[in-house]
């Protein structure tokens, strides 16, 4: 049997970990550079190698409700964003939290605007710091797939949403 080896950019390492964790409801809103997850994510739903309900959200911040909403109804839930997508969910990130939601999101890093930023820092997940969600940053694309995967069980045994942070244009 011979092994199949692929190169990964981290998105599509993102992608391929939440087709192993197979969560119920994923709900998904493009931004730069976060946008090849969740058209990956797409992809793999349409291939049928995921069964998942995608929302396509109207904004970040109805994509977090989303999320929200179905992990309060029982679902193992996704989502990912970066920059101002994060800064949007402010509001919803300390509702999860306080409702002690096993929330999974990946967070591309990637500068928030002053005046528009494109390059990858930290700024925008360390202004989340605050807001009750554990976060893991990853250096690599195999920490990304590892990472979401052990997510899902430290989100679900401590009952915490978890952001996992990699970053952004690799």
């Amino acid at each position: 049997m011979r092994e199949e080896r692929r190169l990964l950019t981290g998105n599509e390492a993102v992608a391929e970990a939440v087709c192993l964790v197979r969560p119920d409801v994923i709900a998904m809103y493009p931004i730069t550079p976060q946008t090849p997850i969740v058209t990956r994510i797409a992809d793999l739903v349409g291939e049928g190698r995921l069964a998942s309900e995608v929302i396509t959200a109207e904004s970040e911040h109805s994509a977090m409700a989303a999320c929200i909403a179905a992990s309060l109804a029982g679902a193992r839930v996704f989502t990912a964003t970066s920059s101002q997508g994060l800064a949007f969910m402010h509001e919803m990130l300390h509702y999860a939290s306080g409702s002690r939601l096993p929330v999974v999101m990946v967070n591309v890093n990637r500068a928030l605007a002053a005046p528009w930023g494109f390059g990858p820092d930290l700024t925008d997940s360390l202004s989340q710091r605050d807001t009750g969600w554990i976060q893991i940053y990853c250096e690599t694309g195999q920490e990304v797939i590892d990472t979401v995967i052990q997510a899902y069980r430290l989100a679900e045994t401590v009952l915490l949403p978890v952001m996992v942070v990699m970053e952004g244009f690799y």
